[in-house]
């Protein structure tokens, strides 16, 4: 059994709907430990898109990584995300964050994610859930300073709450 922290964003359709299938959808192979609250964001990286609803939880799997990354990306493709401009608009994008005690770099996975220190959007939502998880020896405080310049960037806590299935 492993430790894991998945990533959710949406910015098209019915945003929180679709975060809350996705944590619906991928319940049962991963147990849900506790999902943080939602938030408005600016779009990082394509700036011509809509605003995005981000979250993120923490949950156990008995999947090793690559099987999970295959249940996450097929999950986006049953939720009806298509492909696209990388990093712009989407029904749902579900990111594999890290797995406690899981380092790797493969063509498919890297491990933790090579962009979480410099995502303000994903870094606060965890700090909802696994406030004392560290990234390569570095506190979630310590990564949230280094993206003080992205302050703006997280709008608004949003007035919503995610179910985990059998918490209710």
């Amino acid at each position: 059994m492993s430790e894991v922290l998945i990533a959710f964003g949406s910015n098209l359709g019915d945003r929180l709907g679709q975060i809350q299938r996705a944590i619906d959808a991928l319940s049962g192979p991963v147990r849900w430990r506790m999902v943080s609250r939602v938030y408005g964001t600016s779009p990082m990286y394509v700036a011509d898109q809509p605003t995005f609803l981000n979250a993120a939880a923490h949950g156990d799997t008995d999947l090793d990584p690559i099987a999970l990354l295959a249940l996450l990306k097929q999950t986006e493709r049953d939720l009806g995300r298509k492909p696209g401009l990388r990093f712009g608009p989407r029904e749902i994008d579900l990111d594999l964050i890290d797995m406690r005690g899981v380092t790797m770099e493969t063509e498919q996975l890297v491990l933790p994610h090579p962009r979480v220190a410099e995502r303000r959007f994903v870094l606060i939502p965890i700090l909802d859930v696994a406030p004392d998880w560290q990234f390569a020896g570095f506190c979630i405080p310590d990564l949230l300073k280094q993206t003080e310049d992205q302050a703006e960037s997280v709008l608004e806590v949003i007035d919503a709450v995610l179910h985990l299935p059998g918490h209710e």
